[in-house]
């Protein structure tokens, strides 16, 4: 007869075998409804307030390819925006437009709108009012090898001192060495002045809401294009002043603090903050195919 011992472990072995095969079964289901199910964890009711959302990582050309996939099928292009950002937990910086095909942003739309879809509406809604209207770039193109002379990094966030210790809230277009006043700044977007004169660390600055309901700033000009007031229509490509070196002074009219540029700053209204900064270094990489033609 098999000794007492040997049959034990033998029995012992038999179920941790059976054990395993269940739990690897387990596991099968679990992936495939999750994959079938995704939680989309990284949406939730203040989403757009968190840093992921506000930092618009969309990455080169990505901004387009949605816009144009969207028109091409007949799609809310702020619903395909927000649900391959989601997606992506708001960084497609990796990505390519190819990999952005309709196929995947079917899957996407089925999921989270089953699982989250009053959250979902709310993301879409906030990308349109950030990127609705927007039409231009805020530097037209000019005719000069001059006026080609121009960059901007990816800064926002970056640290600033003046006034105290802060964060940068938008993107600075350097004059690539050219004067105050050389370069002529247009409106992004249709809108309304809110905002207009001085400020101390926004020198000569202009303010406009547009029509979704996003604040696009316009900081350090050197002048107005003319004696602008609060209440104000402004159209898409209407020029609004110069690039300049305004600011950092509660002096009005101080220049001379910084290099010539342009601060392009992007906000919008939340649940819980009545203007928040969203980078708009992508938004601008977006609208650089979008131009004004000027003389200059």
């Amino acid at each position: 007869m098999e000794p007492e011992r040997a049959v034990r472990k033998r029995n012992s072995l038999g179920f941790l075998g059976f054990a395993v095969l269940l739990l690897g079964i387990v596991l099968v289901c679990m992936l495939h409804f999750f994959w079938e199910n995704p939680v989309y964890y990284q949406l939730n009711e203040y989403t757009s307030e968190e840093e992921p959302f506000r930092a618009m990582a969309f990455g080169e050309g990505n901004l387009s390819a949605m816009f144009s996939m969207a028109e091409e099928k007949k799609e809310d292009p702020f619903e395909v925006i927000a649900a391959f950002m989601a997606d992506s937990e708001y960084d497609l910086t990796d990505e390519k437009g190819k990999s952005l095909s309709f196929g995947r942003w079917q899957d996407i739309k089925k999921g989270v709108s089953k699982v989250k879809p009053v959250e979902f509406t709310k993301l879409s809604h906030a990308y349109e009012t950030l990127l609705a209207d927007l039409e231009y770039f805020p530097l037209p193109q000019g005719d000069s090898e001059a006026s080609r002379n121009y960059g901007y990094e990816d800064s926002w966030g970056y640290e600033r001192t003046y006034g105290g210790e802060r964060r940068h809230e938008g993107t600075d277009i350097m004059g690539g060495g050219n004067s105050r006043g050389f370069f002529p700044v247009i409106s992004v977007s249709d809108g309304t002045i809110e905002h207009i004169g001085w400020l101390e660390l926004g020198g000569w600055r202009i303010g406009i809401r547009t029509p979704h309901g996003a604040y696009l700033y316009y900081a350090h000009l050197s002048s107005y294009d003319h004696e602008f007031v609060p209440g104000e229509e402004i159209k898409a490509g209407q020029l609004l002043g110069f690039m300049g070196d305004t600011g950092y002074s509660k002096v009005e009219g101080t220049t001379g603090n910084f290099a010539v540029h342009l601060h392009f700053g992007i906000y919008f209204r939340t649940d819980h903050y009545e203007e928040l900064s969203v980078n708009p270094y992508w938004i601008l990489k977006y609208l650089e195919d979008k131009k004004v033609k000027y003389s200059y």
